[in-house]
Protein backbone atom coordinates (compact mmCIF):
# COMPACT_ATOMS: atom_id res chain seq x y z
CA UNK A 1 0.00 0.00 0.00
CA UNK A 2 1.15 3.61 -0.51
CA UNK A 3 2.40 5.79 2.31
CA UNK A 4 -0.11 7.54 4.53
CA UNK A 5 -1.35 10.93 3.40
CA UNK A 6 -0.05 13.49 5.88
CA UNK A 7 -2.56 16.07 4.68
CA UNK A 8 -2.06 19.82 4.88
CA UNK A 9 -3.56 22.89 6.50
CA UNK A 10 -7.13 23.72 5.54
CA UNK A 11 -6.95 26.08 2.56
CA UNK A 12 -10.27 27.98 2.54
CA UNK A 13 -9.06 30.27 -0.22
CA UNK A 14 -8.74 27.24 -2.50
CA UNK A 15 -12.25 26.11 -1.55
CA UNK A 16 -13.75 29.54 -2.20
CA UNK A 17 -12.48 29.51 -5.80
CA UNK A 18 -14.22 26.23 -6.68
CA UNK A 19 -17.04 26.11 -9.23
CA UNK A 20 -18.06 23.00 -11.16
CA UNK A 21 -19.48 23.35 -14.68
CA UNK A 22 -22.17 20.65 -14.85
CA UNK A 23 -22.69 20.67 -18.67
CA UNK A 24 -18.93 20.32 -19.17
CA UNK A 25 -18.82 17.42 -16.71
CA UNK A 26 -21.64 15.65 -18.54
CA UNK A 27 -19.97 16.16 -21.93
CA UNK A 28 -16.69 14.75 -20.66
CA UNK A 29 -18.23 11.65 -19.08
CA UNK A 30 -20.30 11.00 -22.21
CA UNK A 31 -17.17 11.15 -24.37
CA UNK A 32 -15.37 8.66 -22.14
CA UNK A 33 -17.99 5.96 -22.60
CA UNK A 34 -19.11 6.54 -26.20
CA UNK A 35 -15.85 6.35 -28.16
CA UNK A 36 -13.69 3.84 -26.33
CA UNK A 37 -14.39 0.11 -26.52
CA UNK A 38 -12.35 -2.71 -25.03
CA UNK A 39 -12.85 -6.07 -26.76
CA UNK A 40 -11.69 -9.70 -26.73
CA UNK A 41 -8.35 -10.37 -25.00
CA UNK A 42 -8.05 -6.75 -23.94
CA UNK A 43 -11.44 -6.90 -22.30
CA UNK A 44 -10.48 -10.05 -20.38
CA UNK A 45 -7.28 -8.38 -19.19
CA UNK A 46 -9.14 -5.28 -18.01
CA UNK A 47 -11.69 -7.42 -16.19
CA UNK A 48 -8.95 -9.31 -14.37
CA UNK A 49 -7.48 -5.96 -13.36
CA UNK A 50 -10.91 -4.92 -12.11
CA UNK A 51 -11.09 -8.04 -9.92
CA UNK A 52 -7.76 -7.16 -8.32
CA UNK A 53 -9.21 -3.75 -7.36
CA UNK A 54 -12.43 -4.99 -5.71
CA UNK A 55 -13.16 -4.50 -2.03
CA UNK A 56 -15.47 -7.53 -1.76
CA UNK A 57 -18.16 -6.39 0.62
CA UNK A 58 -20.83 -7.72 2.94
CA UNK A 59 -22.68 -5.11 4.99
CA UNK A 60 -25.93 -6.81 5.85
CA UNK A 61 -27.81 -6.86 9.12
CA UNK A 62 -27.86 -10.64 8.84
CA UNK A 63 -24.08 -11.09 8.48
CA UNK A 64 -22.76 -14.11 10.34
CA UNK A 65 -19.32 -15.61 10.84
CA UNK A 66 -20.02 -18.14 8.09
CA UNK A 67 -20.97 -15.32 5.67
CA UNK A 68 -17.67 -13.63 6.37
CA UNK A 69 -15.75 -16.88 5.93
CA UNK A 70 -17.44 -17.43 2.57
CA UNK A 71 -16.63 -13.86 1.54
CA UNK A 72 -12.95 -14.34 2.41
CA UNK A 73 -12.79 -17.65 0.53
CA UNK A 74 -14.22 -15.94 -2.54
CA UNK A 75 -11.77 -13.05 -2.18
CA UNK A 76 -8.88 -15.53 -2.05
CA UNK A 77 -10.10 -17.43 -5.16
CA UNK A 78 -12.38 -15.00 -7.05
CA UNK A 79 -12.19 -16.89 -10.36
CA UNK A 80 -12.31 -20.67 -10.72
CA UNK A 81 -8.97 -22.34 -11.54
CA UNK A 82 -10.29 -24.01 -14.73
CA UNK A 83 -11.38 -20.63 -16.08
CA UNK A 84 -8.00 -19.07 -15.27
CA UNK A 85 -6.19 -21.96 -16.98
CA UNK A 86 -8.37 -21.44 -20.07
CA UNK A 87 -7.34 -17.77 -19.98
CA UNK A 88 -3.69 -18.79 -20.17
CA UNK A 89 -2.55 -18.88 -16.54
CA UNK A 90 -0.26 -21.68 -15.40
CA UNK A 91 -1.79 -24.28 -13.10
CA UNK A 92 0.08 -23.14 -9.99
CA UNK A 93 -1.14 -19.55 -10.32
CA UNK A 94 -4.67 -20.61 -11.28
CA UNK A 95 -5.01 -22.78 -8.18
CA UNK A 96 -3.71 -20.07 -5.87
CA UNK A 97 -0.42 -21.80 -5.12
CA UNK A 98 1.73 -18.92 -6.37
CA UNK A 99 2.47 -15.47 -4.98
CA UNK A 100 1.05 -14.18 -8.29
CA UNK A 101 -2.37 -15.61 -7.53
CA UNK A 102 -5.44 -13.57 -8.50
CA UNK A 103 -7.28 -12.16 -5.47
CA UNK A 104 -9.47 -9.20 -4.69
CA UNK A 105 -7.81 -6.21 -3.03
CA UNK A 106 -9.73 -6.43 0.25
CA UNK A 107 -12.79 -7.63 2.07
CA UNK A 108 -15.02 -5.02 3.70
CA UNK A 109 -17.16 -5.78 6.76
CA UNK A 110 -18.69 -4.19 9.83
CA UNK A 111 -16.38 -3.64 12.85
CA UNK A 112 -17.93 -6.56 14.75
CA UNK A 113 -16.91 -8.93 11.93
CA UNK A 114 -13.33 -7.74 11.48
CA UNK A 115 -11.82 -10.44 13.69
CA UNK A 116 -13.72 -13.13 11.76
CA UNK A 117 -12.31 -11.77 8.50
CA UNK A 118 -8.77 -11.60 9.87
CA UNK A 119 -8.95 -15.19 11.14
CA UNK A 120 -10.39 -16.47 7.86
CA UNK A 121 -7.75 -14.79 5.70
CA UNK A 122 -4.98 -16.10 7.94
CA UNK A 123 -6.30 -19.66 7.64
CA UNK A 124 -6.48 -19.25 3.87
CA UNK A 125 -2.87 -18.05 3.78
CA UNK A 126 -3.69 -14.72 2.11
CA UNK A 127 -3.65 -12.32 5.06
CA UNK A 128 -0.58 -10.56 3.64
CA UNK A 129 -2.22 -10.09 0.23
CA UNK A 130 -5.82 -9.15 1.03
CA UNK A 131 -6.61 -6.14 3.21
CA UNK A 132 -9.36 -6.11 5.83
CA UNK A 133 -11.44 -2.96 5.53
CA UNK A 134 -14.07 -1.96 8.05
CA UNK A 135 -16.76 0.67 7.79
CA UNK A 136 -16.97 2.90 10.85
CA UNK A 137 -18.10 6.24 12.31
CA UNK A 138 -21.80 5.49 12.38
CA UNK A 139 -22.07 3.96 8.92
CA UNK A 140 -24.09 4.77 6.85
CA UNK A 141 -25.53 7.99 8.31
CA UNK A 142 -22.59 9.39 10.29
CA UNK A 143 -25.14 10.97 12.63
CA UNK A 144 -23.56 9.92 15.91
CA UNK A 145 -21.52 11.82 18.51
CA UNK A 146 -17.90 12.25 17.50
CA UNK A 147 -16.71 10.39 20.61
CA UNK A 148 -18.74 7.32 19.58
CA UNK A 149 -17.48 7.48 16.01
CA UNK A 150 -13.86 7.66 17.12
CA UNK A 151 -14.32 4.70 19.48
CA UNK A 152 -15.72 2.67 16.60
CA UNK A 153 -12.57 3.36 14.58
CA UNK A 154 -10.31 2.34 17.46
CA UNK A 155 -12.29 -0.85 18.01
CA UNK A 156 -12.00 -1.88 14.35
CA UNK A 157 -8.25 -1.18 14.36
CA UNK A 158 -7.77 -3.21 17.56
CA UNK A 159 -9.66 -6.09 15.93
CA UNK A 160 -7.19 -6.11 13.04
CA UNK A 161 -8.59 -3.85 10.32
CA UNK A 162 -5.92 -2.43 8.01
CA UNK A 163 -8.26 0.05 6.31
CA UNK A 164 -11.10 2.11 7.76
CA UNK A 165 -13.93 3.39 5.56
CA UNK A 166 -15.28 6.34 7.54
CA UNK A 167 -18.40 8.35 6.66
CA UNK A 168 -18.43 12.12 6.86
CA UNK A 169 -21.14 14.20 8.52
CA UNK A 170 -22.98 15.42 5.42
CA UNK A 171 -24.65 18.25 7.34
CA UNK A 172 -21.27 19.96 7.68
CA UNK A 173 -20.94 20.02 3.89
CA UNK A 174 -24.49 21.23 3.29
CA UNK A 175 -23.96 24.13 5.73
CA UNK A 176 -20.41 24.79 4.47
CA UNK A 177 -18.79 24.21 7.86
CA UNK A 178 -15.46 23.27 6.28
CA UNK A 179 -13.36 23.87 9.39
CA UNK A 180 -15.60 21.60 11.48
CA UNK A 181 -15.45 18.88 8.82
CA UNK A 182 -11.67 19.19 8.57
CA UNK A 183 -11.23 18.99 12.34
CA UNK A 184 -13.46 15.90 12.62
CA UNK A 185 -11.58 14.13 9.86
CA UNK A 186 -8.24 14.98 11.47
CA UNK A 187 -9.47 13.31 14.66
CA UNK A 188 -10.58 10.25 12.70
CA UNK A 189 -7.23 10.06 10.93
CA UNK A 190 -5.49 10.18 14.31
CA UNK A 191 -7.73 7.36 15.59
CA UNK A 192 -6.75 5.21 12.59
CA UNK A 193 -3.09 5.45 13.58
CA UNK A 194 0.00 5.53 11.37
CA UNK A 195 -0.35 2.03 9.87
CA UNK A 196 -4.05 1.98 8.94
CA UNK A 197 -5.35 3.77 5.86
CA UNK A 198 -8.42 5.99 6.06
CA UNK A 199 -10.94 5.95 3.20
CA UNK A 200 -13.42 8.83 3.51
CA UNK A 201 -16.95 8.17 2.23
CA UNK A 202 -18.53 11.40 1.01
CA UNK A 203 -22.05 10.02 0.39
CA UNK A 204 -22.21 12.16 -2.76
CA UNK A 205 -25.92 11.61 -3.31
CA UNK A 206 -26.62 13.65 -0.19
CA UNK A 207 -24.23 16.58 -0.76
CA UNK A 208 -26.54 18.72 -2.88
CA UNK A 209 -24.23 19.71 -5.76
CA UNK A 210 -21.08 18.72 -7.63
CA UNK A 211 -19.39 21.84 -6.27
CA UNK A 212 -19.98 20.51 -2.77
CA UNK A 213 -18.61 17.13 -3.88
CA UNK A 214 -15.39 18.75 -5.10
CA UNK A 215 -15.01 20.85 -1.93
CA UNK A 216 -15.70 17.87 0.35
CA UNK A 217 -13.13 15.85 -1.61
CA UNK A 218 -10.50 18.56 -1.07
CA UNK A 219 -11.24 18.90 2.66
CA UNK A 220 -11.07 15.12 3.11
CA UNK A 221 -7.67 14.98 1.41
CA UNK A 222 -6.35 18.02 3.30
CA UNK A 223 -7.31 16.24 6.52
CA UNK A 224 -5.26 13.18 5.57
CA UNK A 225 -7.62 10.79 3.78
CA UNK A 226 -5.68 8.11 1.89
CA UNK A 227 -8.70 7.40 -0.33
CA UNK A 228 -11.88 9.28 -1.08
CA UNK A 229 -14.95 7.15 -1.71
CA UNK A 230 -18.19 8.09 -3.42
CA UNK A 231 -20.91 6.43 -1.38
CA UNK A 232 -22.04 4.03 1.30
CA UNK A 233 -24.26 2.23 -1.20
CA UNK A 234 -27.26 3.07 0.98
CA UNK A 235 -28.13 6.45 -0.57
CA UNK A 236 -30.69 6.96 -3.34
CA UNK A 237 -27.88 8.12 -5.67
CA UNK A 238 -24.49 6.47 -5.40
CA UNK A 239 -21.50 6.20 -7.75
CA UNK A 240 -22.00 7.95 -11.10
CA UNK A 241 -19.33 8.75 -13.65
CA UNK A 242 -20.09 12.47 -13.37
CA UNK A 243 -19.40 12.42 -9.65
CA UNK A 244 -16.35 10.24 -10.27
CA UNK A 245 -14.97 12.76 -12.75
CA UNK A 246 -15.31 15.60 -10.24
CA UNK A 247 -13.62 13.60 -7.50
CA UNK A 248 -10.82 12.51 -9.83
CA UNK A 249 -10.21 16.14 -10.81
CA UNK A 250 -9.97 16.99 -7.11
CA UNK A 251 -7.46 14.15 -6.62
CA UNK A 252 -5.44 15.38 -9.60
CA UNK A 253 -5.43 18.97 -8.34
CA UNK A 254 -4.41 17.85 -4.85
CA UNK A 255 -1.56 15.78 -6.28
CA UNK A 256 -0.33 18.68 -8.40
CA UNK A 257 -0.38 21.10 -5.47
CA UNK A 258 0.59 18.88 -2.51
CA UNK A 259 2.48 16.07 -4.26
CA UNK A 260 0.62 13.10 -2.73
CA UNK A 261 -1.40 10.55 -4.72
CA UNK A 262 -4.73 9.95 -3.00
CA UNK A 263 -6.69 6.85 -3.95
CA UNK A 264 -10.24 6.72 -5.30
CA UNK A 265 -13.04 4.26 -4.54
CA UNK A 266 -16.42 4.32 -6.31
CA UNK A 267 -19.08 2.29 -4.51
CA UNK A 268 -22.78 1.67 -4.83
CA UNK A 269 -24.58 0.62 -8.01
CA UNK A 270 -21.53 -0.83 -9.78
CA UNK A 271 -22.90 -4.22 -10.79
CA UNK A 272 -21.76 -5.12 -14.31
CA UNK A 273 -18.48 -5.78 -16.09
CA UNK A 274 -19.33 -2.91 -18.43
CA UNK A 275 -19.64 -0.58 -15.43
CA UNK A 276 -16.22 -1.71 -14.21
CA UNK A 277 -14.55 -1.05 -17.57
CA UNK A 278 -16.15 2.40 -17.81
CA UNK A 279 -14.70 3.28 -14.41
CA UNK A 280 -11.27 1.95 -15.38
CA UNK A 281 -11.37 4.08 -18.54
CA UNK A 282 -12.26 7.13 -16.45
CA UNK A 283 -9.33 6.50 -14.11
CA UNK A 284 -6.86 5.91 -16.95
CA UNK A 285 -7.96 9.03 -18.83
CA UNK A 286 -8.18 11.39 -15.85
CA UNK A 287 -5.50 10.16 -13.42
CA UNK A 288 -3.22 7.94 -15.47
CA UNK A 289 -1.83 4.43 -15.28
CA UNK A 290 -0.39 4.87 -11.77
CA UNK A 291 -3.94 4.81 -10.40
CA UNK A 292 -4.86 1.55 -12.19
CA UNK A 293 -3.80 -0.59 -9.25
CA UNK A 294 -5.35 -1.65 -5.94
CA UNK A 295 -2.93 0.68 -4.14
CA UNK A 296 -4.78 3.69 -5.58
CA UNK A 297 -8.09 2.43 -6.96
CA UNK A 298 -10.84 0.23 -5.55
CA UNK A 299 -14.37 -0.82 -6.36
CA UNK A 300 -16.74 -1.14 -3.44
CA UNK A 301 -18.95 -3.98 -4.61
CA UNK A 302 -20.70 -7.21 -3.73
CA UNK A 303 -22.44 -8.33 -6.93
CA UNK A 304 -19.91 -7.02 -9.47
CA UNK A 305 -17.62 -10.04 -9.28
CA UNK A 306 -20.29 -12.47 -10.47
CA UNK A 307 -20.95 -10.52 -13.65
CA UNK A 308 -17.23 -10.25 -14.36
CA UNK A 309 -16.95 -14.03 -14.02
CA UNK A 310 -19.84 -14.45 -16.47
CA UNK A 311 -18.09 -12.24 -19.00
CA UNK A 312 -14.81 -14.12 -18.63
CA UNK A 313 -16.68 -17.40 -19.07
CA UNK A 314 -18.25 -16.03 -22.25
CA UNK A 315 -14.82 -14.93 -23.50
CA UNK A 316 -13.49 -18.47 -23.06
CA UNK A 317 -16.50 -20.55 -24.15
CA UNK A 318 -18.53 -18.26 -26.39
CA UNK A 319 -21.65 -18.67 -24.27
CA UNK A 320 -23.05 -17.16 -21.09
CA UNK A 321 -23.59 -19.09 -17.87
CA UNK A 322 -26.30 -18.39 -15.32
CA UNK A 323 -25.18 -16.38 -12.32
CA UNK A 324 -26.01 -19.24 -9.95
CA UNK A 325 -23.36 -21.39 -11.63
CA UNK A 326 -20.66 -19.31 -9.94
CA UNK A 327 -19.76 -19.45 -6.27
CA UNK A 328 -21.09 -16.56 -4.22
CA UNK A 329 -19.06 -14.04 -2.26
Amino acid sequence: MPNNNLGCNLDTEWLNKVHVNLPAVNRRTASLTSHRAVKKNWQAAWLLRAISCIDLTTLGGDDTKSNVMRLCAKAAQPVSPDLLIALGFDEETAKGLSSNRITTAAVCVYPAKVSDAVDSLQKLGVAAKIQVASVATGFPSGQYPLKTRLEEIRFAVEEGATEIDIVIDRSLVLTHQWRALYDELKEMKKACGPKVHMKSILAVGELGSLTNVYKASLVAMMAGSDFIKTSTGKEAVNATLAVGLVMCRAIRDYHQRIGFKVGFKPAGGIRTAKDAINWLILIKEELGDDWLSPELFRFGASGLLTDIERQLYHHVTGRYACAQEFTMG
